[in-house]
């Protein structure tokens, strides 16, 4: 998103921050020479406010307020769905402190401030210089909810500080105060932005400030809810019939609607894979450029052996995906040990669209190849593809061209339906235009146009043991599997109170016995066998992979669940751990050395 605006106007970003500082210089002459800017070249027309709001844009520090390029597709680097290479920091024993701690950086917040100060000129129109300040507002909610799911109260500051004043060491500002005064600056952008469409969805349109106003009301309504230690749940229905309010404004008015072009076995990864963001359904987006060499790298990242944290789905989640009739895979007989190739067939079709499934092929060297998982990237078989563009092209290094959505309008379906389920107001109508919708998209036939009233015992025993609700339930599953691997997932447990699910057996696919290969991708070809004795007469082309109980004297991290059958394990040699002091993170030690008025969050003292 943004990066066309982002890399033509660097230059003219430079103006704007040299207006920013040179008004607060002492002035020695009473004229200005021409070549000198000052802040009523900026605020004295309307080109100059378009160019000083362009710098809210910057995915850069210090300015950095929305997700770069690559950020979104990493999101879920710290998520229930998967193993990866090591087990993060964050969820090991007193491997993660205050020193480590990062994100207290506050520089973006003074250019917005800035602007919203002096943006004033009567010269313009008030519309004119409202729709600007409401951006600014826009990108300051933005900014300051970041702020708060990472780390509680902060400081609420609304205007430009000098250097030396001494607000800069006041204490934090309790989080009621700060999240109405975010709820304030995205109601004044909703009501003041006058942009609705723009083609290239790298821009904030006020349909973007309404969805990014739904996702803050339902985060905030639920996490009062759930979050009961804070004693703000008497409020959460206030925030929950905002984020009804705010997500009903895009599905009435807006004129977006689910992707549906590529047909059941397409649509949905079409939206993660094309150069151009998908207009009918993606609000905003990181766009690549082959003309200013703005690109991603979602394969290098999703298909290295040494890149990245090598991210694997486990099989817990891969269970959530239900069968093309609408029911629960887990209900099958024998599901358990179902071999990848039969376990993946007549699924929900998103399924095949996140993972390498069965008839996946990819471009190698001009080639159309198979392309079952590889074991030299994925640790549990369930390789990820929702990102990464088939042609092997771009996987080393970043070379990708597709652009990666940062809002789209199916997480505006699911945050009006979660909202409402939560307040006791779900109907039947209400399933049918959400759940339903992307249901039908992903090619399932049973239980798209009424509400259920069964809950899924599976998903109660695994995920969300509180839910009685089955329509929540479902709607809980659905924006798991809709919104994968889109950032969303960490703060969806922090907000539901179930970080512990983090500690979820990193499991892969079930393999049968040892040494049998495997034809993962169904093409008659062998793929890969488990061993803890070399074959003395391997198959050609055969992966084979080590699940003895060590391996040159040290610990084997990948074994099989019942030692030569069972699911794949990956890690369970090292211990995770969740304690609740961890759904705030630690301010960072410096920034408390500098401020102790800022105090630490508990836990992290």
């Amino acid at each position: 998103m943004l990066n066309t605006i982002r890399n033509k106007n660097k230059l003219l970003l430079l103006l704007a921050i040299a207006v920013a500082t040179t008004v607060s210089c002492t002035k020695e002459l009473d004229q200005t020479p021409q070549s000198t800017a000052t802040k009523d070249a900026i605020f004295s027309n309307e080109d100059g406010l378009k160019l000083y709001t362009n710098s809210f844009y910057s995915t850069t520090t210090p300015n950095k307020i929305l997700p770069s390029i690559n950020d979104v597709f990493r999101g879920d680097e710290m998520a229930d769905y998967g193993g990866r290479s090591q087990v993060a920091d964050y969820l090991r024993t007193g491997a993660y402190t205050s020193r480590q701690s990062t994100g207290w950086d506050w520089a973006a917040l003074r250019n917005i401030n800035y602007f919203i100060a002096n943006c004033n000129n009567p010269v313009l129109s008030e519309t004119v210089r409202n729709n600007y300040i409401g951006l600014a507002r826009f990108f300051r909610a933005w900014f300051y909810f970041d702020k708060v799911k990472r780390f509680g109260d902060v400081p609420w500051i609304s205007t430009p500080l000098a250097v030396d004043d001494p607000a800069l060491y006041n204490g934090r500002d309790p989080r009621t105060l700060v999240m109405d005064s975010i709820l304030a600056d995205l109601n004044f952008a909703c009501a003041n932005i006058t942009l609705n469409d723009d083609p290239t969805r790298s821009q904030i349109t006020k349909w973007v400030a309404y969805g990014f106003k739904s996702r803050v009301c339902l985060f905030e309504g639920t996490f009062r809810k759930y979050q009961t230690s804070y004693n703000l749940g008497a409020t959460a229905n206030q925030w929950l019939q905002e984020a009804v309010d705010a997500a009903k404004i895009v599905m009435d008015s807006s004129g977006f609607t689910l992707n549906t072009a590529g047909g059941t076995n397409l649509s949905y990864r079409q939206l993660f894979i094309s150069t151009a963001p998908v207009n009918s359904e993606v609000m905003l987006s990181n766009v690549s450029s082959t003309s200013l060499s703005v690109y991603n790298d979602a394969n290098w990242y999703y298909t290295s052996s040494t890149y990245g944290v090598r991210y694997s789905f486990i099989r817990t989640f891969i269970n959530t995906y239900l069968n093309l009739d609408g029911t629960p895979f887990t209900n099958v007989p024998g599901h358990d040990t179902m071999t990848f190739a039969h376990e993946t067939q007549n699924r929900d079709m998103r399924l095949q669209q996140t993972i390498r499934t069965p008839g996946y092929l990819r471009t190698s060297s001009g080639k159309i190849i198979a392309a079952p998982p590889v074991f030299s990237y994925t640790y549990t078989g369930y390789q990820p593809i929702k990102w990464s563009l088939d042609d092997t092209y771009y996987d080393n290094g970043a070379n990708n061209i597709n652009s990666i959505c940062v809002m789209r309008y199916a997480e505006i379906l699911l945050n009006y339906a979660e909202a409402r389920a939560e307040l006791g107001q779900l109907t039947d109508d209400d399933w049918k235009m959400t759940v339903g919708a992307l249901r039908a998209r992903a090619g399932i036939t049973g239980g798209t146009t009424a509400k259920p009233t069964v809950l899924d015992p599976y998903m109660k025993a695994n995920y969300f043991e509180d839910v009685t609700d089955p329509s929540l339930m479902e709607i809980r599953r659905e924006r798991g599997i809709e919104l994968v691997l889109e950032g969303f997932r960490f703060y969806d447990l922090v907000r539901w109170k179930h970080g512990e699910l983090l500690l979820q057996t990193w499991n892969g696919f079930y393999v049968p016995g040892l040494n049998i290969p495997l034809d993962l991708n169904g093409d008659g070809v062998y793929d890969v066998a488990f061993y803890k004795t070399m074959p003395e007469n391997p198959v050609d082309g055969v992966t084979y992979i080590n699940v003895s109980e060590t391996v040159n004297g040290v610990t084997n991290p990948q074994r099989l669940e019942h030692d030569t059958y069972g699911e794949i394990r990956w890690l369970d040699n090292i211990p995770r751990d969740w304690q609740d002091y961890k759904y705030l993170y630690p301010i960072p030690l410096t920034d408390v050395q500098l401020n102790p008025a800022l105090g630490q969050n508990n836990g992290w003292e």
